[in-house]
């Protein structure tokens, strides 16, 4: 008769602790190290190089409710900040199985590699499941997640430093996630197996100055493939170096942190380009920071809103939409002031999706119209822009769809 093996439990590399105490042990990917960051969930089955790349999520662990991550690897196209150099995105991430080997002929790089590359920690081999419930139920949490191939940790500093983070409330990270130089962008959207090509200077209608508060790319892309010369400007850039420009049409970008943080510095400078009468057009932060500036109200929601599959609903065409989200504050509705109007709403919860200025082009929205990764039933957007910015210059306005 042969000795039983005795049972073993392989050691934890990778912990995060929430900022209750509690300790979720498993299999530390990408980077080591460790850091503060709020977490939540995204339940988008495809896009995780996008998602990680965006600088919206600068700030925050991801914690990816699809199972599966890695299975078409990584590459230097599918990224979505602005200055991938300075990193600018997630900081952690969470999967529940072990990262897939890819099977993609665009795969450059085996996803753990990309992920040490960026600097980005992760943790696999949990139950995202319940993880996923737990922030449904108490909220996103504040957090550190940390990775040591060796599995050692000091527990009780961990938790000191969870509980001790400030948290996203009253945070700028904007400045952070900015390109901080003005930049022209060119790149047109990407075509199947011919990648991306570059706007001619004589296929340019019109001009449009986007405030960068963390810029995700594919914005920039939809603008140049309707054949605007785009003009990337800081997120700390003065109303009058914006209208130097003479932009015809002016774009308030999407960013991390909290909108009246940011607000402070942009809000002033938003009252002052709303003046001017030029067509302006925000997303996501850009369409928080707005509201500021209009006299609404911002809020920090309780999990927000992450994933590709959100239903909104167009009031001004009585449509319903299919979305791509990423956002953590909302502006309230309920603080809209008299000559704004909702435009947008959310059917998950209610929560504010749009507005526009009556008898000004003014209008944003909290989705992501362009779509990096998700759906694409929002892409009318940037023509109902660009139609405001014909509609200016005495132009034929262009189909929405």
């Amino acid at each position: 008769m042969t000795a039983t093996a005795p049972w073993t439990t392989a050691k934890p590399t990778a912990l995060l602790v929430l900022a209750d105490g509690t300790v979720i042990e498993g299999k530390g990917i990408g980077a080591t190290g460790k850091v503060q960051a709020e977490v939540v969930f995204n339940t988008a089955l495809t896009g995780y190089e996008e998602i990680m790349t965006d600088p919206s999520y600068l700030g925050q662990i991801v914690t990816f409710t699809f199972p599966h991550i890695g299975n078409i690897g990584a590459n230097d196209e599918d990224i979505e900040d602005l200055t991938p150099a300075a990193r600018h995105g997630a900081v952690g991430v969470i999967f529940k199985a072990d990262i897939t080997d890819p099977s993609s002929y665009r795969a450059a790089k085996h996803l753990d590699a990309w992920l040490k590359a960026r600097g980005i920690i992760g943790l696999c081999g949990i139950d995202t499941r319940a993880l996923t419930a737990w922030i449904r139920e108490n909220g996103a949490p504040n957090a550190v997640i940390a990775h040591d191939p060796n599995g050692v940790f000091n527990l009780d500093e961990l938790k000191a430093e969870a509980k001790a983070w400030s948290g996203l409330e009253g945070l700028d990270l904007a400045k952070v996630a900015s390109s901080g130089q003005s930049s022209r962008w060119s790149e047109k959207p990407w075509v199947w197996n011919e990648g991306y090509s570059e706007l001619a200077e004589t296929e340019t209608t019109h001009h449009v100055v986007a405030l960068d508060f963390g810029v995700k790319r594919n914005i920039l892309r939809l603008f140049a493939g309707l054949g605007c010369k785009v003009t990337v400007m800081p997120a700390t850039t003065s109303a009058e170096e914006v209208l130097a420009q003479k932009p015809d049409g002016i774009f308030l970008s999407n960013g991390p942190g909290d909108p009246a943080a940011t607000g402070e510095y942009a809000v002033p400078v938003i009252k002052d380009l709303i003046k001017s009468d030029i067509p302006l057009f925000g997303i996501c932060l850009g369409h928080q920071m707005l509201g500021l500036a209009l006299g609404a109200k911002t809020e920090k929601m309780h999990q927000g809103h992450h994933g590709a599959n959100h239903p909104v609903k167009d009031h001004t065409t009585g449509k319903v939409e299919i979305v791509s989200m990423n956002h953590g504050f909302a502006v309230d509705s309920k603080s809209l002031p008299e000559g704004v109007e909702e435009t947008h709403v959310s059917l998950f919860d209610g929560t504010n999706c749009g507005l526009r200025v009556t008898g000004k082009p003014v209008f944003s929205v909290q989705h992501h119209p362009e779509a990096s990764p998700g759906p694409q039933d929002s892409h009318y957007l940037f023509r109902r822009f660009i139609n405001l910015v014909r509609e200016k210059k005495g132009e034929p306005a262009l189909a929405e769809r």
